[in-house]
């Protein structure tokens, strides 16, 4: 099945085991012969065309029936044009205002829903078109093209479809399905490509039908995995069936006009995934692809790809001794020495801001009994991310998340309203239990601690509070060189509480973010079960998207940990807000995403080798060492070079383990009390005095650089 998922729900669906060059493992060679199972084929295809085919003239049939009244369409210039209801497609609006939009919008949004550009208008709307160079078409292609992938792996292989949605990251797409032992790998690639090209070729159109959920499991009777996800859906959801040529796939859409707009197409990795993310499902086959509307920008990316695995937080931080991780302990990462500088330097610098910006900092337990997550609400929506254990005959939870034991803290004795707002923040060790194949270096572990606080504010504080916080995160993003793009997520599916709280949750954010002052987007469906959330898509060096900080409305925790606090009125109970919030998210997702960033080269405050003092010659080593104990006193981090080797040679190699400075020092240098100063990118150099010095390196402290 295809749909737009959480990323929570794409965990929950499956989990994926990369085998990508990038997750160093060495793949035996695999045969690309597989017996196609063709007799499922032959039964499947035609059945679901036929069945299509009878709903969608059905459908048709009675869209002809309905009056075919004017209809004003407005676009957003202001401009009005006329259409007729249940006729009149975004299609038929793009060709009247030029062929060229024509041929390049691939979605309109028809009063704020994504709608297909073939799919008739049903009244008087606000329209709007997007093409590739916006969110909107990108995500839309490449949903659309995770349709072609999938249609070439059915045709290909005779195997099940499950589901394909866009990657995470924004980049791409994946179709997971079901093929007995058959264990996909790059030799597969130019196949499926060859299908991907022949269904592009082709121009085959998207075409959308409603159906019951009786019609969806007749359809989908043969495919025991759509059957189950189909059984799953609510009595009330409207199901959509899409067909692209032979593929007929349920799912939400919409849809780019034809798969001809998908004219550059190419299969990236292979995995292996479980269904539903469960370990005693079945096994089966991910492929991961990207897609373009030309070749050109294809190869660009491409190139780009090739150049970031230059860069990979995980080949770097073996190369500069940063952390590790051992089987004996699975994503649970060990940080070394100089590892962990960098690691408490990240936290000092969120700390340093705690104290201005009025944060009080708390330790929390790292294990509950069960019975606090059934009072969140986690037990029934999380348990199976979370570690479980019996102690005395009673069920424990190591914390996946702080805010429970926040709310503990909140709960222990009686508040006024005076104290508000109560800003608690908590660096505690958090632990997930993610599929051993979803594990990816420092970006995706089972234990990890996380900048993470929670505001308890009266209604009246909410609109301050999320706009500080977002003050906060720009503060902070700044200064680590990060672009970002703000998204307002809304109710899911599966949420708690009622629908008033959460459009009065989404109504506040609204008012904050238009405070703020910022572009904002709207992320419709994709909050958290207990509240809305504005999501914060942080671009790096390389413009490459990382989902880190997080900024969460919640009115459903006060309620269910029954929170008060005393009014004025002293003899009034009121529920305080609870605002979660995030600035760097997983620490150890934020130093991947950094060592990435910055290539390596770490700005002087952050960094683990600050500087390194090479003595030319045996005489000049005393002094070496004398200017290496003055700069370790004054707080940085530095190292000594008294091996015998040439000065060339030590200076190449403080270069090459990125030390920001290199401090030359001989007999003068020694006579003089001073140090040649060589910066790590390049060859000029300078003499300084040791007190010139440590004021370069206190500036270069105090302004982040």
């Amino acid at each position: 099945m295809l749909l737009r998922l959480s990323a929570r729900s794409i965990r929950r669906y499956t989990s994926s085991h990369s085998l990508s060059a990038s997750s160093f493992c060495t793949l035996p060679p695999m045969s690309t012969s597989h017996p196609k199972n063709e007799s499922y084929l032959s039964a499947v295809i035609p059945k679901r065309i036929k069945l299509f085919e009878q709903i969608q003239s059905h459908q048709l049939e009675k869209l002809k029936s309905l009056p075919h009244d004017p209809i004003k369409i407005t676009l957003p210039d202001g401009t009005v044009k006329e259409g007729r209801k249940w006729e009149t497609t975004p299609m038929d609006i793009a060709g009247e205002i030029s062929k060229g939009l024509a041929n390049s919008a691939l979605i309109s949004s028809v009063n704020d829903e994504l709608w297909d550009m073939s799919r008739p208008l049903e009244g008087d709307c606000k329209l709007e078109l997007f093409k590739f160079d916006s969110d909107k078409g990108r995500d839309t292609l490449w949903h659309s093209s995770a349709h072609v992938l999938g249609q070439a792996l059915e045709q290909e292989y005779g195997c099940q479809l499950c589901i394909g949605p866009c990657t995470t990251r924004g980049e791409g797409f994946y179709y997971d399905a079901f093929y007995g032992d058959l264990g996909l790998n790059d030799n597969h690639f130019p196949n499926i490509e060859a299908g991907a090209a022949k269904a592009a070729k082709e121009a085959q159109p998207f075409e959308r039908v409603e159906v019951t959920k009786d019609q969806a499991i007749e359809m989908f009777s043969d495919n025991n995995f759509k059957v189950e996800i189909i059984n799953d859906l609510p009595a009330d959801k409207t199901i959509t069936v899409y067909r692209c040529g032979p593929l007929v796939d349920l799912c939400r859409g919409p849809h780019i006009p034809n798969t001809s707009f998908v004219k550059a197409f190419k299969c990236l990795r292979a995995s292996s995934a479980y269904w539903r993310g469960s370990k005693d499902r079945e096994s089966l086959q991910r492929v991961y692809g990207i897609s373009y509307p030309d070749q050109k920008q294809l190869k660009k990316y491409l190139q780009f790809l090739e150049e970031a695995k230059k860069y990979d937080h995980r080949l770097l931080g073996q190369k500069q001794e940063l952390f590790f991780c051992h089987p004996l302990s699975p994503g649970s990462w060990f940080f070394l020495p100089l590892g962990t500088r960098v690691y408490n330097k990240l936290m000092e610098f969120i700390k340093e801001q705690y104290w201005k910006r009025g944060y009080t900092e708390v330790i929390t337990p790292n294990m509950y009994n069960m019975n606090l997550w059934e009072t969140s609400g986690h037990a029934a929506n999380y348990k199976e991310n979370m570690f479980t254990f019996d102690i005395e005959k009673q069920e424990f939870g190591l914390k996946p998340m702080n805010c429970p034991g926040h709310c503990l803290m909140f709960q222990h004795r009686v508040r006024s309203y005076r104290e508000l707002p109560i800003r608690l923040a908590d660096f505690g060790v958090l632990h997930r239990n993610e599929a051993s194949g979803a594990l990816s270096g420092l970006t995706r572990v089972r234990r990890f601690q996380q900048d993470d606080a929670h505001i308890f504010c009266t209604e009246d504080q909410v609109t301050d509070e999320v706009k500080a916080v977002l003050e906060f995160i720009d503060y902070a993003y700044k200064i680590f060189g990060f672009t970002y793009e703000l998204k307002l997520s809304t109710r899911p599916e599966k949420y708690l509480g009622d629908l008033a709280t959460w459009d009065k949750a989404e109504n506040d954010l609204k008012i904050a973010l238009d405070a703020f002052g910022k572009t904002w987007v709207l992320n419709e469906g994709d909050g958290a079960f207990y509240g809305p959330k504005i999501d914060i898509t942080v671009s790096d060096a390389m413009n490459r998207k990382f989902q880190c900080a997080t900024l969460q409305l919640d009115f459903q925790l006060p309620d269910r940990f029954k929170l008060e606090y005393s009014a004025d009125d002293e003899a009034k109970r009121q529920r305080p807000v609870m605002i979660h919030r995030a600035v760097l998210g997983s620490v150890e997702r934020m130093f991947a995403i950094l060592l990435e960033h910055y290539k390596g080269k770490w700005p002087f405050w952050l960094s683990p080798r600050q500087a390194i003092v090479c003595p030319i010659s045996k005489k000049s080593e005393g002094y070496a060492l004398q200017v290496k104990k003055q700069i370790h006193e004054a707080g940085y981090h530095v190292d000594a070079d008294i091996t015998d080797r040439k000065i060339d040679k030590k200076v190449r190699e403080a270069q090459l383990a990125q030390y920001n400075y290199i401090l030359v020092v001989g007999e003068t240098e020694a006579a003089t009390g001073q140090v040649s100063v060589r910066i790590r990118d390049s060859a000029a150099h300078s003499v300084k005095s040791i007190e010139n010095l440590l004021e370069e390196f206190k500036t270069k402290t105090s302004e982040y650089q």
